[in-house]
């Protein structure tokens, strides 16, 4: 592999040496550097093919040259290695100093990349120090490199490897002329001698071939200049026409002037009326405000006494609850106290009976002896002493009875009402699990939000449609093409078209007989949606007029955005949605509908909790959420979600009480059955009890009882009397406080009755103000539209005044340019205008005479034009001429001075050289014949025999090359030097020799910089003797 050895100086060249190289797929290598270049001296070392030839061609190519300049190929695509598409040369370039190319740029360094593709064409990257890209164009590379004097084509700063076996073997005398002067820029100087002289002489033959020209057009011009002066007498009546026209474009602008004073003051008049009309508009204005203030007065007035009824409307309410209850409770107690009434009947009826029982009974019972009554009340006593224990059993038995039967009988109630509760829960539960399922598919199929039936349905519709079973395609569900604009008014809207969203719409009865039969197959039948028959149109109905317009609040129409024609008018012909309005607060609908006059047009209005709202009512919703209009699903879903868990955990706690319910009313049966049974016996033994007594027994315990029974009855009589009493006295108080609730009801009726007598005559004078307010706003808009078209008027009359001031200006310059100073003319356009066309009748009739003047004249003009212009061409092209060969004269001989002086310059230096090896030897140059000779004199002791390069050895004639390349450096100027192989040929004395030639040059040049490539080997020793 190459290395690179680096001798670096104190002091250093700032601009256009190289920094370092890179290669990438370049010829043989896949990578090779970067070599980092010092700034003075470099030796590149390295046996045959390791790539010193590849940097050196490498700098050539990735600097702009061409691939012929390099020896090494004839196109670029030869550079890209075997099996690449592309090979990139990086080198960078010092940008330092005072001499540095756009630093503001660049910075410190300019990094040349050049890329090449297999197809041999090249692009160029510049890029800044710090690797920004600055430029992909050639010209700022061939700008670079003029801007640094590098030339990579020139030998002297670049001598390739085959360049420079063939300038040490060849021993042509021509090719070393061709060399000097190749290396000198003078070869280059020669050919742009030679390039001008030849352009010379294509002007001299120019100038020849324009002098025959200018002949001829100089004998065209005096022809035509001859017929121009015939034509001489016309001239009169042209110059009189000229003046005509003067006058003319001067007494346009007069006419027009004249035009423009009534536009002027009829201007001026109406700006004065304009004073009137702001006068007229304050006048309204004011009394716009007037009657604006009356109405706000009147306004708060009925406000006010709206919130006094508003306020008595709720104690009206509580009131008449009050009056309804109290006259329940006063019913009740009369229905009590006639109970009461009639059970003292009744028990007076039993008394009297008991009594007469009982005198019959002792009359029978007096007819047996003092004995037998004695043993029969002994034995009447132990019977009622049974049967009063049986009697006491089968009471509280029998209360017992009753209260399971009370019991049985709430259970079954609370049964009943539970199983009515748990199906409407298993209902409920069913249609919100349905809703579920149908929000769930939707995220899918938005239409399935109407029912998973829906979009079979719709296919069907349509596969009928293309069969033609429809003259025109049914649309719905309507749902499916509104969308709110404001979520907050989705559940206003969906309580306001209620069934309406699920509904369809055709065009003619037939479409909707057809609609019906599909919708039996798909449809539940206790869900058949409504079917409209409407008339499609394209547009939607024009309502503007006959709409609600509010500035605060939307109508329905105008808060959805609707997707079809059709469905608008459908909801506009079956609701109305035009005239109805959506406010958000409940306040502010009760605000707007009711203490108000409602908006113009407005039917009804909806809250956003769905609440409908009339001038006169107000119905509450019974919807919660929407169901088919809502645009967040996820949410609609999590919470159908959460009242279906609701409505499961209900439905569980129902049926868990409906189980204990049942298990209570079982319980309670058998309880009920036993006690029965036990009543039975008890009544079984009562009879039995009785029966076995004797007859006179039985008559003295019957009276015993009965007269207990008259006791009793007695008792109960009393109680009754009191509790009658009571009731009595508790029904007069109710009837008392009933009659004081219904007076203080009566009062606040008429309070309320009053307060609308007053807020009557108030809203007829609202009613009054707010036509005033709307007289006087209409007067008001007319004064302004009277304002406006005055304006209007002024404005289109100063408009028309300056565009008659502009056209009077346009016409002024015209006479200006026609005539500069003003001509006061008295004449009319008209006449002036008859003259002017009789003079050119005239001057028509001469030029067709003599033939058309303004031809001639401008044929004369363009003829003395061309000879003119011609003339002054050869003119100039002959003076170009002598002063060519003036300059050309001159440079020539500057030429030959600095060809001399170039020539001198090589020659001493090479001798020079020579001496500093003891030799002796000279360059003769042979300008005439353009050859070059070298002569060298190998030793001093062979003096006398003057040698020719081509009889020396080869190590001797590679000295004598550098030493010849020495010279040339020394009178041509390039940033960095670079020679390859130079040292091939050399032995180890000439090579040191010459070595140290180079050093001792480099030494005296720290601004330049030196590349050198050589196969040989840099020893340690050499560089010893070389001083390193």
């Amino acid at each position: 592999n190459a290395f690179l050895l680096q001798i670096q100086s104190c002091t250093s060249g700032e601009v256009g040496i190289i920094e370092s190289i890179q290669l990438r797929n370049f010829m043989c290598h896949a990578m090779l550097g970067p070599f980092q270049f010092g700034s003075n001296l470099n030796f590149v070392v390295g046996n045959n093919g390791s790539g010193k030839s590849s940097v050196l061609t490498a700098l050539i190519v990735g600097l702009g040259g061409k691939a012929t300049a390099t020896n090494r190929g004839s196109s670029l695509k030869m550079f890209v290695r075997d099996g690449e598409t592309s090979a990139d040369i990086t080198i960078t370039l010092r940008n330092q100093g005072r001499d540095a190319f756009k630093p503001e740029l660049y910075g410190g360094s300019i990094i040349v990349n050049q890329h090449i593709t297999v197809d041999g064409n090249r692009s160029y990257r510049l890029k800044s120090k710090s690797g920004t890209l600055i430029s992909s164009k050639k010209e700022e590379l061939i700008g670079i490199l003029d801007h640094f004097n590098i030339q990579v084509d020139n030998p002297v700063s670049v001598l390739t490897q085959e360049m420079s076996k063939h300038f040490l073997q060849s021993k042509n005398e021509g090719d070393k002329y061709k060399f000097f002067m190749k290396a000198t820029q003078l070869e280059q100087m020669k050919e742009d001698y030679s390039s001008i002289m030849k352009t010379k002489e294509n002007t001299c033959i120019q100038i020849e071939q324009g002098v025959e020209r200018l002949q001829e057009l100089k004998q065209l011009y005096c022809e035509k200049k001859e017929r121009y002066k015939s034509i001489a007498f016309v001239n009169d009546m042209r110059k009189h026409l000229e003046d005509l026209k003067h006058k003319m474009a001067w007494a346009v602008v007069s006419e027009m002037e004249k035009e423009i004073q009534p536009i002027k003051e009829g201007i001026r008049a109406e700006e004065e009326n304009t004073e009137k009309f702001v006068q007229k508009l304050k006048e309204c204005q004011v009394k716009v405000n007037e009657a604006e203030e009356k109405y706000k007065e009147i306004q708060e007035k009925l406000l006010t006494i709206n919130e006094e009824a508003q306020a008595l409307h709720p104690q009206c309410i509580s009131l008449k609850a009050d009056v309804q209850t109290r006259r329940k409770a006063v019913n009740e107690a009369e229905v009590l106290f006639n109970r009461f009434r009639n059970e003292l009947k009744h028990l007076g009826k039993d008394d009297e009976q008991l009594r007469t029982q009982i005198e019959e009974l002792k009359s029978r019972a007096n007819q047996v002896s003092e004995t037998e009554k004695l043993e029969r009340q002994g034995k009447i006593s132990c019977l009622r002493g049974q049967l009063k224990a049986f009697h006491d059993e089968e009471i509280m038995i029998g209360q017992q009875v009753d209260q399971f039967h009370e019991a049985i009988s709430k259970c079954k109630e609370e049964h009943t009402r539970l199983r009515r509760e748990d199906c409407d829960t298993k209902q409920t539960l069913n249609a919100k699990e349905k809703q579920l399922r149908d929000l769930k598919d939707s995220r899918t199929n938005t239409l399935k939000r109407f029912g998973s039936y829906i979009p079979a349905f719709l296919e069907a519709v349509e596969t009928a449609y293309r069969q033609g079973r429809f003259k025109h395609k049914p649309i719905g569900p309507l749902g499916a093409f509104i969308h709110p604009k404001d979520a907050e008014l989705t559940l206003a809207v969906e309580c306001c078209l209620k069934n309406l969203v699920q509904a369809f719409c055709c065009d003619n009865h037939s479409d909707e007989r057809t609609l019906q039969l599909m919708m039996s197959k798909y449809y539940p039948r206790e869900y058949r949606p409504q079917v409209i028959v409407n008339k499609f149109q394209k547009d939607v109905y024009d309502v503007r007029h006959r709409g609600v317009h509010h500035p605060e609040f939307p109508s329905v129409l105008t808060a959805l955005e609707i997707d079809h024609a059709v469905v608008a008018n459908c909801l506009i012909d079956v609701r109305g949605i035009e005239k109805i309005l959506l406010i958000k607060s409940s306040h502010k609908a009760r605000e707007v509908m009711q203490l108000n006059r409602p908006p113009q047009n407005c039917r009804e209005a909806f809250t956003a909790e769905g609440d409908q709202v009339f001038e006169r009512r107000y119905y509450s919703s019974n919807y919660f959420r929407p169901k088919f209009l809502s645009k967040d699903i996820e949410a609609e879903i999590s919470h159908l979600e959460k009242e279906v868990e609701n409505q499961k955990a209900k439905l569980t706690a129902s049926q868990q009480r409906l189980y204990s319910i049942q298990n209570e009313i079982k319980q309670n049966e058998g309880h009920l059955h036993g006690h029965q049974q036990r009543q039975k016996e008890l009544q079984v033994k009562i009879v039995i009890c009785k029966c076995r007594s004797p007859f006179i027994l039985f008559i003295h315990f019957n009276i015993i009882c009965q007269e207990e029974e008259v006791e009793e009855n007695k008792s109960k009589m009393e109680s009754v009397k009191k509790d009658m009493q009571q009731q009595s006295r508790k029904m007069e108080e109710l009837k008392n406080t009933l009659q004081l609730t219904e007076k203080k009801l009566e009062e606040t009726k008429e309070k309320i009755h009053q307060v609308e007598e007053i807020a009557g005559p108030i809203k007829d004078e609202l009613n009054q103000a707010d036509s005033e307010v709307e007289n006087s706003k209409r007067r008001f808009q007319h004064y302004e539209e009277k304002q406006k078209e005055h304006l209007a008027c002024i404005k289109k009359h100063k408009e028309l005044l300056a565009a008659k001031e502009k056209e009077l200006e346009e016409k002024i310059t015209q006479a200006r340019q026609i005539y500069s100073e003003r001509i006061e003319v008295s004449r009319t356009v008209k006449s002036l205008d008859a003259e002017m066309n009789r003079l050119r009748e005239r001057i028509n009739s001469e030029n067709d005479r003599h033939g058309n003047r303004e031809e001639i004249v401008q044929q004369f003009h363009d003829a003395k034009e061309r000879y003119e212009d011609a003339n002054s061409k050869v003119k100039n092209l002959k003076k170009f001429i002598r002063l060519l060969e003036e300059i050309m004269t001159q440079r020539f001989k500057i030429y030959w001075q600095f060809l001399r002086l170039l020539s001198l310059r090589c020659k001493l230096y090479f001798d020079h050289l020579l001496r500093i090896r003891a030799c002796s030897g000279k360059i003769l140059f042979d300008h005439k014949n353009e050859t070059l000779s070298i002569t060298v004199q190998p030793r001093e002791e062979d003096k006398a025999d003057h040698n020719d390069v081509r009889s020396l050895s080869g190590g001797e004639r590679s000295f004598s090359t550098v030493c010849f390349i020495l010279s040339l450096w020394s009178i041509t100027e390039s940033p960095f030097r670079c020679l390859d192989e130079f040292d091939v040929y050399m032995d180890m004395v000439n090579r040191r020799i010459a070595m140290d030639m180079i050093f001792k040059v480099a030494d005296s040049q720290h601004h330049r910089q030196f590349i050198l490539l050589t196969p040989q080997s840099m020893s340690s020793s050499l560089l010893r003797v070389l001083g390193i």
